[in-house]
């Protein structure tokens, strides 16, 4: 049995050590990056909703 949780033990021993040595963001790089993000992802939703909206009226122009 011992041999079979070893590779887990030794697995999570890893991550405790590399989770210590992390350098973590402070709150403003956390929330800056936050609200870059959600404006990028917004802007592309604009961006792809406009194109799909313009090839549809090409392909119905199309098609008609």
């Amino acid at each position: 049995m011992k041999k079979i949780l070893t590779p887990f033990k030794s697995f999570f021993d890893e991550v405790r050590i590399e989770m210590q040595r992390t350098a973590w963001p402070n709150w403003n790089t956390t929330m800056g990056s936050t609200i870059a993000v959600i404006i990028f992802s917004l802007l592309v939703m604009l961006f792809v909703g406009l194109l799909d909206f313009l090839i549809a009226r090409i392909m119905g122009v199309i098609l008609k």
